[in-house]
């Protein structure tokens, strides 16, 4: 028998999705809203939840050895949540950083000066990250959906064909960022719907409060899918917009 003939048709099962946007916009709720989530705060964001609809989460971190106990729990020992949201990696970040630093005997200024420098703390807080992304990668083993919330921030791209311009991204270091942009199935930048108004010199941008999820490939923001979405979700309280497109969400395990 060769080889070849083990080559099936994937099917899709649990998904990896990332959800990007700034403070107060809906990040949480919108985890929330997958399918009978657990999660894992690095912050504590759930208060705007309220009770009725306010799913589980683990205590709040408080070190790097939380994460991974909490991680390895979900990962090994049986329970019914069928998906896990760590909010959010940007905190992660604070808290590797400052782990990178603490563990130093030297007792070094920053993490650019950590562990000899040279750039080896930075790559170290991004091996932890990578560690993160590869823990999801047991737990939708498991037929677990892993959602990471993250804050946004704004870089310059300089193309070498076009003019410079400014872009939505995540708000970590670009050693971090790759885990929850590269190898994940969505990456959703959630967003106020606006509208400009007014002349040219007066120009004013205004919005009623709606909520959009991007995740197409667009050139203001970081975001992707492989479900052929191709325009802006609009997010409505307590409903999830992905479970359309994604059967798994709508279905749970």
């Amino acid at each position: 028998m060769s080889i070849l003939d083990q080559a099936t048709k994937p099917k899709q099962g649990a998904v990896v999705v990332t959800i990007i946007g700034d403070a107060g916009l809906g990040k949480t709720s919108l985890g929330a809203t997958f399918p009978n989530p657990v999660f894992i705060r690095a912050e504590d964001g759930m208060g705007s939840i309220p009770d009725d609809i306010r799913p589980m989460a683990l205590p709040v971190l408080t070190s790097v050895g939380d994460l991974w106990d909490q991680l390895m729990a979900l990962i090994q020992e049986d329970h019914g949540y069928d998906t896990v949201v760590i909010d959010s990696v940007t905190a992660l970040e604070t808290m590797f950083v400052d782990h990178v630093v603490d563990t130093d005997p030297k007792k070094p200024r920053g993490v650019q000066q950590a562990h000899g420098g040279y750039g080896m703390g930075r790559d170290m807080v991004g091996t932890m990250h990578r560690r993160v992304r590869k823990a999801a990668g047991r737990l939708v083993e498991r037929g677990v959906n892993v959602v990471f919330l993250a804050h946004t921030d704004t870089i310059r791209i300089e193309p070498p064909d076009a003019d410079p311009y400014t872009k939505y991204s995540m708000r970590l270091h670009d050693k971090s960022m790759q885990p929850y942009v590269d190898n994940v199935d969505l990456v959703g930048f959630l967003r106020l719907e606006t509208f400009v108004t007014g002349d040219s010199e007066r120009k004013k941008a205004i919005s009623d409060g709606t909520r959009q999820l991007v995740c197409h490939a667009v050139a203001t923001n970081v975001s992707k899918n492989r479900f052929h979405i191709n325009e802006p979700l609009e997010v409505k309280l307590g409903e999830n917009p992905l479970a359309q497109f994604i059967p798994h969400l709508a279905k749970g395990k």
